[in-house]
């Protein structure tokens, strides 16, 4: 067996994991480290760097100490699917890199979690499915030779929801289901419900997910975390498992504003492999973190999309928001109320497109390379243990053009009529508003029961406008419900306009200061 076998939280004990681990820490490559006492609860990407440089710690001793929290409280959530037996390895060359030169890389020895649809050299990238259990990329997504170029050591992958199908649950058949970490009887959310369950758990600094509808914000506003979904052509897709490729974005689950900030300056970025980063290559920039503005709020003009907002709130929802609205307000924001998009309710009609069969069969092609598993004929065939996953791949199969008028060409979010065409009308009304952004709440509802999701799935904001615009969405937390369970406000902003939703989203998070981790036994 070789260490990613050894390493499987489904497949072996998480006692014989971690005790493996030990071994191989203590008397391996890395007999300079022993297990020490490290206070994980909510650390940040400055908070470490200040440690290390003032030597509290290293990163061989972070890394340790959080595999120590994966081994402890794993077992309650379900969100990682293996932990990287080259951790510790990568930690003690980037410890002797910091001995050396005593210069820290933007995100050096920072433990990342990764979803499992984007690929990784040496860990296996499945989507959750049985098709891909064993598969092994061989080589990195692009987003993820950024973030180890600046540094960030990749801790373990996170479960998900299979082939990212579903907003609403995560539940994989290679690991099963993910559970919400404030409350172990609902869900996370979906497609990205492991690295959310896991960031919001504190088992590791930085996570990222994929979001072909809802599956970063919906996940980080379920577990208490900041979600941004960039504009679509910011930040590279190649390397990473599709939905709808016309719709997906890779982006930052962290537990501030300033780390995914950190995360999104690190990743965004032109990519040959990905042609829609040629629109977003000058747009780009490597210093996000200049808009992290306590201030960010005052003068700022926001618009309440009540058409959103006022679709069947819980009251308890509506609570937070309206709250929300007057924090803002104190902050020196000036919220423009009952704002309305003309022709909304038709604009967002007809909008997806069933490219599942394409972009999959294309990933195949490049990626994986077996003449087994070329075709979506062949994922049917080796099947799945789950029936809602069994549903939507027959779905796919019988679908591959827009889901209503089969006439109207699908394409990306430059050239597509209806997209533009919903987009013009959006920043439109913002431009004759004079509108920084728009809010909204992030779901209408509560995180669903685990056992009742598909009933009590209800209230997802995600959904509405951001994937078919192409414009950047961010979430942060807003709060909590009865039962410990979390909620979140979405800011809406232009395309391109990141650097102003990162002044709005960090200044609400520092008036606010809404984050608190959850409770585990």
């Amino acid at each position: 067996m070789n260490g990613t076998e050894l390493l499987s939280i489904e497949k072996y004990p998480k006692a014989y994991v971690f005790c493996f681990l030990l071994i191989m820490f203590s008397f391996g490559c890395n007999s300079d480290i022993s297990p020490i006492e490290i206070e994980l609860d909510e650390l940040t990407v400055s908070q470490i760097h200040q440690d290390y440089k003032d030597g509290k710690y290293n990163s061989q001793e972070l890394i340790l100490a959080y595999t120590k929290r994966i081994e402890v409280y794993n077992e309650q959530i379900n969100a990682i699917s293996v932990v990287n037996p080259e951790a510790v390895s990568v930690a003690k060359k980037l410890d002797e890199e910091f001995k050396s030169t005593g210069k820290l890389r933007p995100l050096h020895g920072i433990p990342l979690l990764v979803k499992d649809n984007i690929n990784t050299e040496t860990l296996p990238t499945t989507g959750g499915s049985l098709a891909l259990k064993d598969f092994v990329a061989g080589e990195d997504a692009f987003i993820i030779q950024r973030l180890k170029e600046a540094g960030a050591i990749i801790l373990a992958k996170t479960n998900m929801a299979e082939w990212a199908f579903s907003p609403m649950h995560s539940e994989s058949s290679t690991h099963g289901t993910t559970r919400n970490p404030y409350n172990l009887d609902h869900v996370p959310a979906g497609s990205s419900g492991g690295t959310g369950a896991a960031m919001a758990a504190n088992m590791g600094v930085i996570g990222l997910g994929t979001d072909t509808g809802n599956s970063i914000r919906g996940p980080s506003s379920h577990g208490a975390l900041v979600g941004f979904r960039s504009t679509l052509g910011l930040v590279s897709r190649s390397g990473i498992i599709p939905l709808y490729l016309r719709n997906d974005v890779a982006g930052p689950m962290c537990r501030t504003v300033e780390d995914a900030t950190r995360v999104l300056e690190v990743i965004a970025g032109y990519d040959p492999l990905d042609p829609l980063t040629k629109y977003g290559e000058k747009e780009a920039s490597s210093n996000y973190h200049q808009y992290l503005d306590a201030n960010g709020l005052q003068g700022a003009r926001i618009g309440v999309l009540r058409r959103v907002r006022d679709e069947d709130p819980d009251p308890e929802i509506k609570t937070l928001f309206d709250q929300a609205l007057i924090d803002m307000k104190q902050k020196g924001a000036v919220v423009i109320d009952e704002v309305d998009v003309p022709d909304f309710d038709s604009l967002k009609q007809d909008q997806w497109c069933a490219d599942f069969r394409k972009d999959l069969e294309e990933y195949l092609a490049t990626y994986v390379k077996n003449d087994t598993i070329k075709t979506l004929e062949d994922i049917i065939r080796i099947g799945t243990k789950s029936e809602y996953t069994r549903s939507r791949l027959a779905r796919n199969a019988e679908n591959k053009e827009r889901w209503d008028d089969k006439d109207l060409e699908c394409m990306d979010v430059y050239n597509d009529v209806r997209r533009i065409a919903f987009r013009e009308a959006v920043e439109n009304t913002m431009d004759s508003l004079q509108l920084d952004a728009m809010v909204y709440p992030t779901w209408n509802f509560k995180p669903a029961r685990i056992d009742r999701f598909s009933e009590e799935y209800k209230g997802d904001n995600n959904q509405v406008i951001s994937p078919h615009t192409g414009q950047p969405a961010f979430t942060v937390p807003m709060g909590f419900t009865e039962g410990n369970l979390p909620a979140g406000i979405q800011f809406l902003g232009r395309m391109y306009s990141e650097p102003t939703l990162i002044k709005m989203a960090y200044a609400y998070e520092q008036a606010t200061m809404h984050r608190k981790p959850p409770v585990l036994k």
